[in-house]
């Protein structure tokens, strides 16, 4: 499926960043699915990616965050030429996965255990992006009162 929005880009302003996102999750929809993963809420501001990477080690992962991009690549050498498998069911090759993080989104740990690879992340506000409530007085504004003041500076 191939999704063009260049369209809407045209006729839009300053929503690059969703198209962008719109196009990379269309390509890797036809991805591979490699490997498997899952997606959780932890809390309010915690989640969890939990990927299936048997047969890797922690030497053959490597997991690096980027602003608003998290990647996570496995890299195997292939079976040794000395080996004769029966069978061979355990996926044993590369693998490069994407995952595309909001604002403010930061890996807090990752770790390796029987293998599933787990990456916690936390979603940290600054103070100065967090909302806050506005007290209401009452009166006369501000502006009201410190404007007859500036227009007798002025006349002065």
């Amino acid at each position: 499926m191939r999704l063009d929005l260049t369209p809407y880009r045209r006729s839009t302003i300053g929503f690059d960043r969703l198209f962008d996102l719109l196009e990379t999750n269309a390509r890797a929809s036809s991805a591979e699915n490699y490997p498997p993963f899952n997606l959780e809420r932890v809390a309010d501001d915690r989640y969890r990616i939990t990927l299936a990477v048997a047969g890797f080690s922690r030497e053959e992962i490597e997991i690096t965050a980027q602003q608003n991009l998290l990647l996570v690549a496995g890299k195997k050498d292939p079976a040794s030429p000395n080996a004769s498998f029966l069978h061979l069911g355990i996926a044993n090759r590369s693998f490069e996965r994407r995952f595309e993080l909001a604002d403010f989104v930061f890996v807090e740990d990752a770790r390796l255990n029987d293998g599933l690879l787990v990456i916690d992340l936390v979603r940290e506000v600054p103070e100065a992006m967090k909302p806050k409530n506005i007290a209401i007085r009452t009166g006369v504004p501000l502006a009201a009162v410190e404007a007859p003041a500036a227009d007798e500076a002025k006349a002065a």
